[in-house]
């Protein structure tokens, strides 16, 4: 039997404005229903079996509609919902959605006034211990700029993985003014990869670069890059590949986003490194 071949991170939504106000001006491509549907081609033009679907919204609605297009689509592998982790009902609320596809949770640190302070608060605290507890994963999502900031939090919680969502968001488009900010984001990203149960999606990053103005050759070599860099500090065995789709069609069609990292992987891994990039890792961590 071939290796399951996983896509690890990608959304779905039914579009309404309100319930997606950070698809803004320039992003009228997402401004529309993202289903199951619609993906089902572009996995298979990429040879990929299944795919996580991760919660782009906050809100326990988020978590039933991501539960109800899994159970009824065996290509929806798991699924990352929200939940209020800081809830003295965590245990109850999460019962509820049952365990069959559900893998983990994610909550959008990134826009966070304080980040530091939420993810100091003892009950948010004690709800991650629990979900570890419980062997559910947690989706660490933050830009650069924050990564200093988790470093403490994915220090404390150590009894099962924790997932960095795009490389931690590095400012591609500030690479070329300033290599302080590739330096630092480097500084960060091997922090906290020196932590064993942390593990790293290489996905998210053709937004990450100045895609309003398209995508250039340097571009494309500061994500290689990235990617080197994400191989020296984690090693192929806690890398996974994720599409971000439909959110990497603002800047790449999916293809361009697989390829790029199809073409990198084939220069860098062995065939047993690039099954654990294309889907092992992900069977391994969200226990698929």
């Amino acid at each position: 039997m071939k290796p399951l071949r996983i896509d690890a991170h990608q959304h779905f939504w039914r579009y309404r404005a309100d319930d997606y106000p950070w698809i803004g001006k320039g992003m009228e491509l997402l401004a529309c229903d993202r289903l199951p549907g619609q993906l089902h081609p572009v996995l298979d033009a990429e040879g990929l079996h299944a795919s996580i679907a991760v919660q782009a919204r906050a809100g326990r609605e988020e978590t039933g509609f991501l539960l109800d297009l899994a159970r009824a689509d065996r290509r929806i592998a798991g699924v990352v919902g929200w939940e209020d982790l800081s809830s003295p009902h965590l245990a109850a609320n999460v019962a509820q959605w049952g365990r069959d596809k559900l893998v983990g949770f994610r909550h959008q640190v990134q826009d966070e006034a304080d980040v530091t302070a939420f993810l100091e608060a003892p009950a948010f605290n004690a709800g991650i211990k629990w979900l570890q507890q419980q062997g559910l994963v947690y989706d660490v999502l933050v830009h650069a700029r924050q990564m200093a900031e988790v470093q403490a939090f994915c220090a404390r919680h150590d009894a099962h993985w924790l997932v960095l969502d795009h490389l931690g968001k590095p400012a591609l488009a500030d690479f070329g003014r300033s290599e302080a900010s590739f330096n630092e984001w480097k500084r960060q990203l091997r922090a906290l990869a020196a932590m064993p149960h942390v593990a790293c999606k290489l996905s998210g990053l053709v937004t990450e670069a100045d895609w309003l103005r398209g995508l250039r050759q340097k571009d494309y070599d500061n994500i290689a890059l990235c990617l080197d860099t994400a191989l020296e500090a984690f090693g192929p065995q806690r890398l996974m590949f994720g599409s971000d789709w439909p959110v990497c069609l603002l800047a790449a069609s999916y293809a361009k986003v697989a390829g790029v990292v199809r073409e990198w992987a084939a220069t860098r891994l062995s065939a047993a490194e690039q099954e654990q990039l294309w889907g092992t890792t992900a069977v391994r961590c969200y226990g698929l």
